[in-house]
C-alpha cells in the first residue's frame, strides 16, 4: 500500500498539490487546525507561509503520478510505494 506523509511544519499552504492531484489525496485545512505546528525557519525565510496546511485524506489512493512532488513548494511531501521506496518533494 502507498503511503503518503506531509512535513506539516515545512508545508506553506500553496494548495499545489491539491490541485494538481488526480485522485484527491490532498485536503487544505486551517492552519490553527494542526496542534503543535512550528513554523520551520528555513523554509519560512525562502517562502511566505499561508492560514492553511495540506492533510492527507485519501493516502491510499494515490496512484504514484508524482505530481504533487514536482509542485509541493515546500519539499514537505514524501511518498512510500509499495515496494517501500522513498520518493521525496523536490521543486522545480
Amino acid at each position: 500500500m502507498v503511503t503518503v506523509d506531509v512535513v506539516l511544519s515545512k508545508c506553506t499552504g500553496c494548495a499545489h498539490c491539491r490541485d494538481v492531484c488526480p485522485v484527491n489525496v490532498f485536503e487544505m485545512r486551517p492552519k490553527d487546525t494542526f496542534a503543535d505546528v512550528t513554523d520551520d525557519p528555513e523554509v519560512a525565510a525562502k517562502f511566505q507561509f499561508r492560514g492553511e496546511r495540506s492533510a492527507v485524506i485519501n493516502g491510499p489512493d494515490c496512484i504514484m503520478c508524482e505530481a504533487c512532488l514536482f509542485e509541493c513548494e515546500g519539499e514537505c511531501i514524501t511518498i512510500v510505494d509499495d515496494e517501500g521506496t522513498l520518493h521525496a518533494s523536490t521543486y522545480k
